[in-house]
């Protein structure tokens, strides 16, 4: 089994080729624009790995992004392998994060305690 080290080294290296796949428009599908991927998680086995994608529109178009994902994820598979060598290559699965959504979400929270700080 891989060591943590090469897991997230793996991650890292398939979240910047989809990222630069959507950059240079080698991902022809209109419902996935303007979207980034903001991690990628592979297990232990190398049997899969967990892409979360974040929109900023946010979570309005979850579902067309993750469709528009799952439309695209044999291709992305096979251009993925072809550009990292592994073994056997893993199979992509691809979840909303509403992690940036939340940061706003608090950074808004935190801006409004400011401003009646700053009145009081």
């Amino acid at each position: 089994m891989p060591s943590k080290l090469r897991l997230q080294r793996i991650g890292d290296r398939i979240r910047q080729e989809i990222s630069e796949m959507l950059v240079m428009g080698q991902i022809h599908d209109p419902r996935l624009a303007g979207i980034s991927i903001t991690d990628v998680i592979v297990d232990r086995e190398l049997a899969y790995a967990d892409i979360y994608v974040s929109a900023v529109e946010g979570q309005e178009r979850a579902a067309e992004v993750l469709q528009g994902m799952e439309s695209a994820s044999g291709f992305l598979r096979k251009t993925l392998s072809e550009r990292i060598e592994l073994r056997v290559f893993p199979r992509l699965r691809f979840h909303w994060d509403p992690t940036p959504e939340r940061a706003d979400r608090i950074e808004r929270i935190l801006a409004d305690i400011r401003k009646e700080e700053k009145t009081e």
